[in-house]
């Protein structure tokens, strides 16, 4: 039967929560006793192993390439992730997991490296002034770490190299860093689709609701930048913001005047006050699941 209008929407919303729903139903049986739980275990271990198998035929009939073009898409990377048939490897996935983020880094002035991917662990390096930028937690732990979980659910720990200038690098744990450079605060997140990110024009200013927080949108080029809709100088709303250029700078150059108290923040470098030391608070944008959305803390994601 023809898929109804939306259900194929519906479906893939339906899907994201499976693993939890799988769960559930397998707790759910642990009530019977050891011996129910361990009855559907096995039942879904031999379901499982019987699809794998099946799915493994498919893709010896396939053409690499279509293969890898499948492996693009969530669900289906997600089962072949499951039955070990992903044809990337771990390193390949986590690279290409960091590729999807580097953009957003750069507009914190940084960049990431793979240094090392093994025995369930990755190392990252960060470069430029990402390491120090005040929100480089929310960097991390939002985007970076999330993009290569997503990847590589496999890997088991995220290190990051933090080199200083003045001293050797050394490994620190991921969630030790964040504590450093935000020791009262957790950064604890969520993703919400803001699908309507996508009809933003080169130029254009928008604001959006992403759970209970208002957002403001800025589309550079074909880069989209998210911040609190909030001016760091005066405390007040940037409604009716519009995009500038600054004279003899180049195209891709973008500023934001609060049209309240005059203040200029740079859009493309994690908007820092130009004439101030103050910045916007930002929030990673990116695509999940085929949809445009923004990571913001938990508290306000509704």
């Amino acid at each position: 039967m023809p898929d109804r209008p939306g259900e194929r929407e519906a479906g893939g919303e339906q899907w994201r929560g499976a693993g939890e729903r799988i769960d559930t139903l397998l707790d759910a049986c642990a009530a019977g006793g050891p011996a129910a739980r361990d009855r559907a275990e096995r039942l879904v271990r031999e379901v499982v192993g019987l699809y794998g198998a099946g799915l493994a035929r498919v893709l010896d009939r396939l053409d690499p390439g279509v293969v890898d073009e499948l492996a693009r898409d969530d669900l289906i990377a997600s089962l072949l992730l499951v039955h070990g048939l992903h044809p990337h490897d771990v390193r390949t996935r986590v690279a290409g997991a960091l590729d999807s983020v580097r953009p957003y880094l750069g507009s914190h002035g940084g960049d990431v490296t793979l240094v090392d991917v093994a025995d369930g662990v990755v190392r990252l390096e960060l470069a430029g002034s990402c390491r120090t930028c005040p929100s480089s937690s929310v960097t991390l732990e939002l985007a970076v770490e999330d993009a290569v979980r997503a990847a590589a659910p496999e890997i088991e720990t995220i290190e990051v190299v933090a080199a200083e200038p003045d001293s050797p690098g050394g490994v620190i744990p991921a969630e030790s860093l964040f504590a450093r450079v935000h020791p009262a605060e957790a950064h604890a997140g969520s993703w919400i689709a803001v699908p309507e990110l996508a009809d933003l024009a080169p130029g254009e200013v928008g604001g959006f609701t992403v759970g209970t927080l208002v957002v403001l949108a800025c589309r550079v080029g074909d880069d989209l930048f998210v911040y609190r809709d909030r001016c760091a100088a005066c405390g007040e709303s940037m409604a009716g913001a519009a995009l500038h250029r600054r004279p003899g700078h180049p195209v891709g150059d973008a500023v934001l005047r609060c049209p309240r108290c005059r203040a200029h923040y740079d859009v493309v470098h994690a908007g820092a006050r130009l004439d101030g030391d103050e910045h916007l608070e930002p929030f990673p944008v990116l695509t999940r699941s085929g949809a445009l959305s923004v990571a913001v803390p938990v508290e306000v994601a509704g």
